[in-house]
């Protein structure tokens, strides 16, 4: 398996206030063995727009690795401390993602007509941003490829800024005081069309963070639209649950890479290079500085979830049916 980082923005491309030296990034996971043509998997985690979260990155790349596809996972721009607004930032590195990829998919043995991605909570509001204004996101460097995903998975994912948003989501993207219209330009079941690629959503009915509503709202906007779509509801479990199998609940995670970002703004706000309150470093502070004991009682707090952890297979066998190779 050739395993490798790949920065997404050239010297002088990336300007995130917050970002102190991280760039966002793909680590790929690639079939070494032959040179066959496969399907390509970008893992995008979530995190509220706050965090990418280990929990949803290699082990779910490595899960589609195993089912064939070479894959990568996706570390994008983020706004841990409320503090700057991403605005339209995180959409663009996705979409330099998908045309970089796109632009060697050669050297990474992938067919650019499957292109997949795989999105969770805010990742999942990405990954649908992308594919319902995928047109809207111009690239100077890259612009001859297209951006556009040939698919995606749709993990318990945020949707709709109205009455059943996950507030702190667009608090982290848009800011606080978001006008109206930018509210409801990421309110992206309104912005369905029927050049939107083929959806796989999946959620819990006892989602206790993202209301399930949020992944009805978008089924429904991909139905009227013509599009594509599977819809499958599990009718119990909580929110984040990645794979939800034994590996997932023993937090076997993989790698932690995709908190390069988050790390650098807690050692800035540490070292007092970021005036926040006191009470913002004691909340944002300790959660990186846990101990073994509270790790372990916060895993103890997993357990695996049999009917969801079906959800792979079930999206790629609707991969397969949907994205027939030419």
């Amino acid at each position: 398996m050739k395993k490798e980082t790949l920065a997404v923005w050239q010297e002088g491309e990336y300007s995130y206030p917050l970002a102190f030296g991280f760039v966002p990034n793909l680590v790929s996971y690639i079939h070494e063995e032959d040179t066959q043509e496969r399907p390509c998997m970008l893992v995008v985690p979530g995190g509220g727009y706050c965090v990418v979260s280990p929990t949803e990155g290699e082990i779910v790349a490595m899960e589609f690795y195993e089912k064939g596809y070479n894959a990568f996972v996706f570390t994008y721009t983020t706004n841990p401390l409320m503090l700057e607004p991403l605005k339209d930032q995180s959409m663009r590195d996705l979409s330099r993602a998908i045309r970089l990829i796109r632009s060697r998919a050669g050297e990474f043995h992938i067919d650019p007509c499957r292109l997949i991605l795989c999105g969770f909570s805010a990742g999942g509001h990405l990954c649908a941003s992308v594919c319902v204004h995928y047109m809207d996101v111009e690239d100077g460097r890259y612009g001859s490829f297209s951006n556009r995903p040939d698919a995606a998975i749709l993990s318990y994912p945020v949707i709709t800024s109205a009455d059943k948003a996950h507030r702190g989501s667009f608090q982290a993207l848009l800011g606080m005081d978001a006008a109206e219209e930018e509210l409801e330009y990421m309110s992206l079941e309104k912005q369905v069309s029927p050049q939107t690629p083929p959806c796989f959503l999946w959620q819990t009915a006892t989602d206790e963070a993202v209301p399930v509503e949020n992944s009805y709202l978008f089924a429904e906007a991909l139905k009227e639209n013509g599009v594509p779509f599977a819809h499958h509801v599990f009718s119990e479990g909580r929110h984040g649950l990645s794979l939800a199998n034994e590996k997932w609940a023993n937090g076997e995670y993989g790698e932690p890479y995709t908190m390069e970002q988050t790390l650098k703004i807690a050692e800035n706000v540490k070292n007092g290079n970021i005036q926040v309150s006191e009470e913002v470093k004691e909340s944002f502070l300790p959660q990186f500085e846990r101990s073994e004991e509270e790790t372990k009682a916060l895993l103890a707090e997993n357990s695996p979830n049999d009917e969801v952890a079906v959800w792979p297979a079930l999206a790629h066998q609707w991969i397969k049916a949907v994205l027939k190779p030419e």
